[in-house]
């Protein structure tokens, strides 16, 4: 052990100093090399001061913005230290990975197709009965929660829309009746990327910002039909508007509308599936026969005679023309026109000759298209993990996320509107296009604002889909179909005049972020808000709708004061809690599960880990996770030691510093 050295006059003010001082000395010592105090102890003979470190117990460490986007770093060799054979071998890597995430892409597209046929398959015919009862559809809150249940079980806004105009051009349904109906499918179809973002629930920030960005398209559509849908109902704006528009133009049926992304993914999945959607229609449209009738469509080229043919008529019935009307003994004949359907050739895909009924087959396709999807999504996060890393991640997100100088800042948003609503042109459906970009926010590539301004364009993009498939439709149904997607196309505008312009009105930014946050702790509640907002809620409007207006009334209206009540207080208490009772400054006086969501989190916790101790080993994973969870958690706990340089001196001879070895963690640590 090494000797201390020796002090003959040791000054006390050596020892004891203002203690800001102190910090002070202490903060500029912080990047000193700790060799050289040790060298200065020897040189000098003289016990340096002893610094307290109790100072560093309450400091704490910043938080970091969980919205914050992640720097994306490049781990692998840089370019200018490849050789030039590392530098083709990078090249081609890249280009793999480049045709891989195309295959990804196609996939994942082509399993959202299958996905879609499933629910038909499985809901469809139900689907078609909800729209025969007329006395409901005539209840406009009725009508929202149908369209929003409908387009839920066939995953599909465009063919909850046919229906709609199939039953308008039948007479069966109003122009006025319907746009209830279109409200609620444009809610329904944002049920498909809400269950995407279910597949990033892996890592918590990811899922945090994953649910986000797909929840900011649920918020908005809610949000615009609370606001609209009364005034609709009131002055019926939607209505009188397109009525004018339609009536201006002189309206010919054309040609079938361009299908963009359909060419290229419909040669996979007619392999799969095929389906016969004009069952549904005629379900909806009541006509008797259609109900035995599959969806699965098992004929793909038919070809139809129409020929004059002798008849029997009843004797009753009156002939329109005697010369085509003759009589043999007892019987009565006619001449009609009969078409007949000739079956030329079947269809090839995989349940073309299966007698199987349509909900097996829907239930098979409804799990290996989620299967696929779940597979290709992950699949997709990971290779875009490895892709945008380093100077490709920042150029890609300064791109998107960056907006133009002052005074031109708002600019940037109505540009992101126009290009999501492009691209949801290409890809023909709104779905795909949300579904696409909500791992992207996930992995920290787009920002939440900025995904806000590409869902509304998206909103936007599949209303002027509608609006050409509109303009190809027959002379029948022309003008009613050309109505109905010109009002979806005015409810989005409308919504986006609400809730976009100004930075305050932007709501569904805000609770996005706050039901991410929640999802993040709560992975659960992402299951439980997909069930009640897309399920439970309207199928409880429902089940009152068809007990008349006083019933509705009588139960909605409170449960709303009593929700909008609870809205304003939470403002409050977060805003301005003086100005309440001071009994409503908290939610104190309430049982803990009726304010806060631990004991029911709790309660599902102990559950799913008793179900993977006693029913499978399917929890282990999850199990696994959330212990290297609960270590990270711990490790950022961890005391740190800082040196001493006393006692380094001391025991300078023999070890090297333990503290060296430390790794620091925070400055919010408890130091020893």
């Amino acid at each position: 052990m090494a000797p201390w050295p020796e002090v003959e006059k040791p000054e006390t003010n050596n020892y004891i100093g203002d203690s800001s001082k102190q910090n002070q000395n202490m903060a500029g010592k912080e990047g000193e090399n700790h060799k050289g105090n040790v060298a200065s102890v020897g040189n000098k003979g003289e016990i340096q001061p002893a610094f307290s470190t109790i100072a560093l117990i309450d400091e704490t460490r910043p938080e970091e913005d969980p919205w914050a986007l992640p720097e994306l770093q490049d781990t692998g060799v840089k370019w200018s230290e490849l050789d030039r054979k590392g530098k083709i071998i990078r090249v081609l890597y890249g280009i793999g990975k480049f045709i891989m995430l195309l295959g990804l892409l196609y996939m994942f597209v082509c399993s959202l197709d299958v996905l879609s046929s499933a629910f038909q398959l499985v809901g469809g015919k139900a689907a078609g009965d909800i729209f025969k009862d007329d006395s409901v559809l005539s209840n406009p809150v009725a009508g929202l929660v149908i369209g929003v249940l409908v387009t839920v079980m066939v995953q599909s806004s465009s063919t909850s829309s046919s229906i709609v105009v199939s039953m308008v051009s039948s007479t069966l349904l109003t122009v006025k009746s319907a746009i209830p109906i279109i409200m609620g499918a444009n809610i329904g179809t944002s049920v498909t990327n809400t269950i995407v973002a279910l597949m990033q629930a892996g890592d918590r920030n990811e899922f945090r910002r994953a649910f986000a960005a797909a929840t900011i398209h649920d918020f908005f559509n809610w949000l615009a039909v609370f606001a609209l849908l009364p005034i609709e109902v009131v002055t019926g704006y939607l209505y009188h508007l397109t009525s004018v528009i339609v009536d201006s133009f002189q309206l010919e049926s054309g040609d079938d509308a361009p299908e963009l992304l359909k060419v290229i993914t419909d040669p996979f999945t007619k392999l799969i599936i095929e389906l016969d959607k004009s069952v549904i229609n005629a379900i909806a449209t009541n006509d008797e026969s259609a109900k035995n009738r599959s969806l699965v469509k098992i004929w793909c080229v038919t070809e139809s005679n129409v020929t004059l043919q002798n008849v029997t008529i009843p004797p009753s019935e009156n002939c329109t023309s005697p010369d085509l009307c003759w009589t043999e003994g007892n019987v009565t004949w006619t001449m009609k026109n009969i078409t007949e359907t000739e079956y030329i050739s079947k269809c090839r895909h995989l349940f073309a000759d299966s007698d199987l009924p349509d909900l097996a087959i829907g239930l098979i396709l409804l799990a290996l298209s989620l299967l696929v999807l779940c597979s290709c999504l992950v699949a997709i996060v990971k290779l875009l993990n490895s892709v945008l890393k380093g100077q490709v991640a920042s150029v890609i997100k300064k791109t998107i996320n960056t907006d133009f100088p002052f005074p031109f800042t708002w600019l940037a948003g109505y540009l992101a509107m126009l290009a999501g609503a492009g691209m949801t042109f290409v890809v023909q459906s709104s779905s795909v296009f949300t579904s696409a970009i909500t791992p992207l926010v996930g992995i920290g590539v787009i920002s939440i604002e900025r995904s806000y301004p590409l869902t509304l364009g998206a909103n936007i993009g599949t209303t002027t889909t509608a609006i050409l498939a509109a303009l190809a439709s027959p002379g029948s149904t022309l003008k009613y179909s050309l109505q109905i997607a010109l009002c979806h196309f005015f409810f989005n505008i409308s919504g986006i005049i609400l809730f976009y312009p100004l930075p305050f009105t932007r709501l569904p930014i805000r609770m996005s972020k706050t039901l991410g946050n929640t999802t993040a702790k709560y992975r659960w509640f992402a299951v439980f808000y997909l069930l009640i907002c897309f399920f439970l809620l309207p199928l409880f409007v429902f089940g009152l709708s068809l007990a008349g207006w006083a019933v509705l009334l009588g139960v909605c209206l409170p449960l709303f004061a009593l929700f909008m009540a609870v809205v304003v207080i939470n403002i409050m208490q977060s805003r301005r809690p003086h100005s309440l009772p001071e009994k409503l400054q908290n939610w104190d006086f309430l049982p803990l599960w009726m304010h806060s969501l631990e004991p029911w989190d709790n309660i599902i916790m102990s559950s799913l880990t008793f179900c993977g101790k006693h029913c499978c080993g399917f929890c282990k994973c999850c199990k696994v996770n959330a212990e290297q969870e609960g270590a990270k958690d711990k490790q950022l706990k961890t005391m740190e030691v800082y040196e001493n340089t006393i006692a380094m001196a001391d025991e300078g001879g023999r070890r090297a510093p333990a503290a060296a070895c430390v790794e620091k963690t925070g400055t919010n640590n408890t130091a020893l």
